[in-house]
């Protein structure tokens, strides 16, 4: 039997962030337990500890290319049997170009396939659904793609909640706060006047400077910190975390954190207002909302304020958005995308 070749097409960096990196990552440590050879092939821009949690695992890093020739010829090269895209910025042919020369092709999507034609696409957001695409659609949180980090630091029940005069918040917005929120919702937080001890993942050196600036109110202590592979450790020693709604809140739901969601970005949207509207997390609105001037900013404001007071101040409201999250994602999202790759594949005569 043949070692399965799967090769993992994603970037990150201070702009990109990290998302697609860290989804990929997940799937690749569920290959490697399978027995596969898993390879990355893309652009990773100052980032670090992202380069590091390649190496611990043996992830070779080849450069990224771009076009549908590109990747043919890097499958080809690298022997692949299997490549997982995973980018918006990508020419969409190259899923076909892979799939007409032979090489299986996993998509994963965030409600827009981008006219993508793979084997297989996978769209791990809570309620996904997208009819009429040409290959299997793997849909929903059930396959929400988890690191081992966050699937060993799951709770086996969701976690108790208790009454606390001085509650830890942790913030954090990706892995590089591509868009700088951090600054804007820590000023939030400091508004709604509650005593807190506030960790802050600070994700670029100007970033960390904006947070220094933010004078906490009374009781109130303000921790920036860098990056750091503790954080399903921090998340689960949280009693409220304020996020990004972006990859992370999978993990959010899979540890059975108490969280409050901004949405960052307009991929994120549809997504977080599913979320929001099935109780998995608070509403914080849109960071631009939260960034404009005049009078609708200064409302907006408030009224997240408001939300997070009263999450800060109501153990029971935090209990229910724990529960409710921690029983939406199970942690077995990243086996099941697995398993329907190597049932796709083991036809082939391709086996794990």
């Amino acid at each position: 039997m043949s070692t399965l070749r799967v090769g993992l097409r994603c970037d990150a960096g201070p702009q990109r962030g990290v998302g697609h990196l860290v989804r990929c990552l997940a799937l690749a440590e569920e290959f490697l337990a399978r027995g596969a050879h898993v390879a990355v092939f893309g652009t990773v821009e100052r980032l670090d500890w992202a380069t590091e949690e390649l190496t611990a695992r043996g992830i070779p890093l080849h450069p990224g290319p771009d076009s549908p020739a590109g990747l043919v010829e890097a499958a080809r090269r690298h022997e692949l049997d299997v490549l997982v895209l995973d980018s918006y910025e990508l020419d969409p042919a190259g899923a076909g170009a892979l799939r007409a020369a032979g090489v299986f092709t996993l998509a994963v999507i965030d409600g827009d396939s981008r006219g993508q034609v793979a084997d297989l696409y996978l769209d791990q957001n809570f309620g996904a659904e997208l009819p009429g695409l040409p290959g299997r659609l793997l849909a929903g949180s059930g396959y929400a793609l988890l690191r081992d980090s966050v699937i060993t630091a799951r709770p086996p029940v969701p976690p108790p909640t208790t009454a606390v005069s001085r509650p830890r918040v942790l913030a954090f917005f990706g892995g590089t706060d591509a868009i700088g929120a951090a600054p804007v919702l820590t000023r939030v937080l400091v508004a709604t006047g509650h005593p807190m001890d506030l960790t802050v993942i600070v994700g670029r050196p100007e970033i960390e400077a904006d947070v220094e600036d933010i004078t906490p109110g009374r009781g109130q202590i303000i921790r920036p910190v860098p990056p750091t592979t503790s954080l399903p450790e921090l998340i689960t020693e949280a009693d409220l975390v304020v996020s990004a709604a972006g990859t992370s809140t999978w993990e959010l739901c899979c540890l059975g954190a108490p969280a409050a969601l901004v949405c960052v970005v307009d991929n994120q949207r549809e997504s977080y207002t599913r979320v929001v509207r099935h109780g998995l997390a608070a509403d914080l609105g849109e960071l631009p909302e939260l960034t404009a001037g005049g009078v609708a900013g200064r409302a907006a404001r408030a009224t997240a304020a408001r939300t997070l007071h009263g999450l800060l101040g109501s153990p029971q409201r935090r209990a229910t958005l724990a529960a409710q999250a921690w029983s939406t994602v199970d942690g077995q999202g990243r086996a099941r995308v697995v398993d329907a790759v190597f049932d796709a594949v083991r036809p082939a005569g391709v086996r794990g």
